[in-house]
């Protein structure tokens, strides 16, 4: 669905999320996923660096890191952000064909440790994301709300790195859907109650998260953590900035990503055990 700036704005002011969108072609979609599968293949049996692949796809392929630098994503953010735009994060984040694995009800910006709200996520699908392959459900209008109460619950079919959960009632029936076919992608705002469910179909659901946020946010902890300058200027030097990868899965770039995921992992794990949740969860929040 073709959107104007302003009605994008106008829908996210409203609602917290706009769905769908098109983003990309189906083709170039289908291209960015089998350059991912033919990675995953490469890298069969290293656990450790297909977990970093699935959290620094942008940093070890130069195919995800021209994605998150396309005109045509950088201006879907720009709607809502403004012309200076870094990337914190752009997460893999996939469910099998027939996956029990699902995402409990929460807010993203819960454990990140930012500072702020400047911050969207662009979901981009590389498959189809569709109610039976497990695509996110949104409740509109719940970013109006600051971060309520969550519990960590390290459940093993939760994909979240705490399997935190939002503690509170609310009405789930109010829930949307947000499907999307290969090339589509959804926007949502930080602090919108979102989840979804198993993938019931034989078709595994694969989606890249791109969080764009302003130059102006910083890590609470005052950590430098890894992020791409994608448009405008940094003005205010609070990340470390990456340039593209160096070539395709580069040693170099990995021992990077190790180096930022440890820093991550341990804001993301801030008054929890980290031992109580897997240790190959590099992922910043999966959904």
């Amino acid at each position: 669905m073709n959107l104007s700036h302003a009605r994008i704005a106008e829908d996210y002011e409203r609602d917290g999320f706009v769905c769908p969108v098109d983003a990309i072609s189906s083709e170039e979609a289908e291209q960015l996923l089998g350059d991912l599968e033919a990675a995953e293949a490469e890298l069969a049996g290293d656990a450790e660096r297909m977990a970093l692949l699935n959290a620094y796809p942008d940093r070890l392929l130069p195919s995800f890191d021209a994605v998150i630098r396309d005109p045509r994503l950088v201006e879907l953010a720009q709607a809502i952000l403004g012309p200076d735009l870094m990337v914190w994060s752009a997460g893999l984040f996939s469910k099998d064909a027939n996956s029990q694995k699902r995402v409990s009800w929460h807010q993203d910006l819960t454990y990140w440790g930012l500072d702020g709200v400047a911050e969207l996520t662009v979901w981009l699908a590389l498959s189809p994301s569709t109610r039976a392959s497990g695509c996110m459900q949104f409740i509109p209008g719940s970013h109006k709300r600051d971060v309520v109460t969550h519990v960590d619950t390290f459940a093993e079919d939760n994909l979240l790195t705490r399997g935190q959960e939002i503690a509170e009632a609310f009405d789930r029936d109010k829930a949307v859907y947000a499907e999307l076919q290969p090339g589509q992608a959804s926007l949502h705002h930080g602090h919108l109650f979102h989840a979804s469910d198993p993938n019931t179909t034989g078709v595994r659901r694969v989606g890249a998260a791109i969080r764009y946020i302003q130059p102006s946010m910083r890590q609470q902890s005052g950590d430098r953590t890894l992020v791409a300058l994608v448009a405008g200027d940094d003005r205010h030097h609070h990340f470390e900035v990456a340039g593209p990868p160096r070539r395709r899965l580069d040693e170099a770039d990995f021992e990077r990503c190790r180096v930022d995921s440890a820093v991550k992992r341990r804001v993301l794990y801030a008054g929890a055990d980290p031992s109580a949740g897997s240790g190959n969860r590099y992922n910043v929040q999966k959904t």
